[in-house]
């Protein structure tokens, strides 16, 4: 019987990073366990009960945090080096910049239970040099970070074309250490999930309810959604609008929602485990980004059958298709997503159209089942080169 290549994850960020493993982890458990073992180093932000079933192990990284500090990113190294050590992985795969940067510098020189080195691969989620809103020096710091990390890394899967052409035209590295892998959900699971009773969540049952599912932070634009929803209920007086999420700019937020005289037709739900219970509400789904490396939420809404109205930023427009399964408005352009929405609740044969053509580019080509399959072909590939 073939030796399982055992591949150690390590991830920082909660939150999508946190979905992705879960589904990634559940699907090569399923159709691959017989060829790969597979244990999670995570930060104290992720639920470890959600991986217990899905690895062979999970293990906390106490000092491992998004903010940057010299004292703690330093123990977080050692630390890691340390686990690296003790399970000898085949494979090191990296989740998310901060986790990418501790986990590549933690294990240079190591190697497998063979003695041979071992591989590492490295999954950005999402360049951090991407961001709008960063200044010049730091924009210039993270290209020269992952410059610099780049030789330390055998392969850099990317989840869209719009991530490999960036890493391309900074320079990150070669063009053979680049994969393309785009994100997928799990279908069948998603399609069992049942939303929570409008009733519970106290929204009108007869309301027209435009959503998002995201951060309360700059990059998923919660300020462009609820000047958008200002703009909606002046058409629609019968508009709810919902957030699912939380996050630093929750106050900021619910100053606007006030001010816009909004408070009454608005819910913010906070953290949730699950965001499927609350999207089934929705009437239109929104993503408004300011820069996104994937959305993974979008195929979310295709699955549910929610017609969409997103940001023309990044790889959305690889994932969204104006007119197709969406419709796409410029970068913060709040009248332009409002105008969208309206166009969706007075069309039923547009909003059917969206919707269907949705559902069917989800099932073709956001599946986790490609997702896993591709890392599995990935994994085995890479180790016996």
């Amino acid at each position: 019987m073939a030796r399982k290549i055992r591949v150690l994850h390590i991830a920082e960020a909660p939150g999508g990073v946190e979905r992705y493993l879960v589904a990634l982890l559940t699907k090569l458990k399923q159709n691959y366990s017989d060829q790969l073992e597979h244990i999670l180093l995570c930060s104290d932000s992720f639920d470890a009960g959600k991986f217990k079933d899905i690895t062979s192990r999970v293990e906390h990284v106490p000092d491992m945090h998004h903010a940057i500090s010299a004292a703690s990113d330093c123990r977080s190294v050692m630390a890691v080096r340390r686990l690296i050590a003790k399970y000898k992985p085949d494979v090191v795969y990296c989740h998310s910049s901060k986790a990418g940067a501790i986990g590549r510098l933690a294990n240079v020189g190591m190697k497998n239970r063979y003695g041979k080195k071992n591989l590492c691969i490295y999954n950005a989620h999402g360049w951090a040099f991407n961001m709008k809103g960063a200044t010049g020096n730091m924009i210039r710091s993270y290209i020269m970070i992952e410059k610099m990390l780049a030789p330390m890394t055998d392969k850099i899967v990317c989840i869209s074309e719009f991530e490999k052409n960036s890493a391309l035209e900074y320079g990150i590295c070669a063009p053979s250490r680049l994969k393309v892998i785009y994100n997928g959900i799990d279908l069948d699971e998603m399609e069992r999930a049942e939303s929570i009773p409008r009733s519970v969540l106290n929204i009108p049952e007869d309301a027209f309810v435009v959503g998002m599912v995201g951060r309360l932070a700059m990059q998923k634009a919660p300020d462009v959604f609820v000047r958008a929803a200002s703009e909606i209920k002046r058409k629609i007086p019968k508009a709810f609008f919902m957030i699912v999420g939380d996050g630093l700019n929750r106050d900021a937020t619910e100053k606007l929602i006030a001010e816009c005289g909004l408070t009454d037709s608005f819910l913010i739900t906070g953290w949730v485990s699950d965001p499927l219970d609350y999207i089934g509400n929705f009437d239109v789904a929104m993503l408004l980004s300011r820069w996104e490396g994937f959305g993974l939420v979008l195929p979310e809404y295709m699955l549910t059958r929610k017609p969409i109205v997103a940001a023309r930023v990044d790889a959305i427009p690889e994932i969204v298709q104006d007119g197709v399964n969406g419709l796409l408005v410029n970068r913060e352009d709040f009248r332009g997503a409002a105008q969208a929405a309206v166009r969706i609740y007075h069309d039923e044969e547009l909003c059917g159209r969206l919707v269907e053509n949705g559902y069917k580019i989800v099932r073709e080509r956001f599946d986790v089942e490609r997702t896993a399959r591709e890392h599995r072909d990935l994994f085995m590939g890479m180790s016996t080169n």
